[in-house]
């Protein structure tokens, strides 16, 4: 796994850009997010095709968290909710959501719990429902592995890129 920065021409952050040859390399990014998060929480957008490692991200960074439980894809229920070292823990897969009119029903107040780590699949469908991003990453093909494109919005997923290097 290997990173580099790119300057974004918008002033913003540098994008780092981690090459990730197969899964494994995948699952390592998402533990290396868990020791970076040091307690705090983060609300970080998941880009990709399908197929692109986003859940496999997911549940390895859950994972490394200590969920202490099976940790499930959100494909059909929507939204997972998992107590990761004491705090709330959201994993949602906005797939099959065809209009963000559709989130109402789910309850998402408690995505915007501070300590909260929430992980949102496919947001771009959910756009105006869900509390603004700290980090997003897209995650793409690149031969046979993939490549992750991680960028900070905030402060909070600025210090999380900054211990992760």
């Amino acid at each position: 796994m290997t990173e580099r920065s790119v300057e974004h021409a918008s002033g913003h952050d540098p994008a780092r850009i981690r090459n990730l040859p197969d899964e494994a390399a995948t699952a390592a990014l998402g533990q290396c997010f868990a020791q970076a998060l040091q307690g705090g929480g983060l609300v970080v957008y998941l880009h990709g095709e399908l197929g692109a490692g986003k859940t496999s991200f997911a549940r390895a960074l859950l994972g490394a968290l200590d969920v202490g439980e099976r940790i499930k894809s959100p494909t059909y229920s929507l939204v997972e909710g998992y107590r990761a070292q004491g705090r709330p823990a959201w994993h949602l897969d906005l797939y099959r959501i065809a209009d963000p009119g559709e989130l109402e029903w789910l309850g998402l107040d408690a995505l915007s719990d501070p300590l909260a780590l929430v992980l949102v699949e496919w947001p771009e469908r959910g756009r105006g429902a869900l509390p603004a991003p700290d980090l997003v990453i897209d995650l793409a093909y690149a031969g046979s592995g993939r490549q992750a494109v991680l960028r900070a919005l905030s402060g909070r997923g600025r210090s999380v890129l900054d211990r992760l290097a």
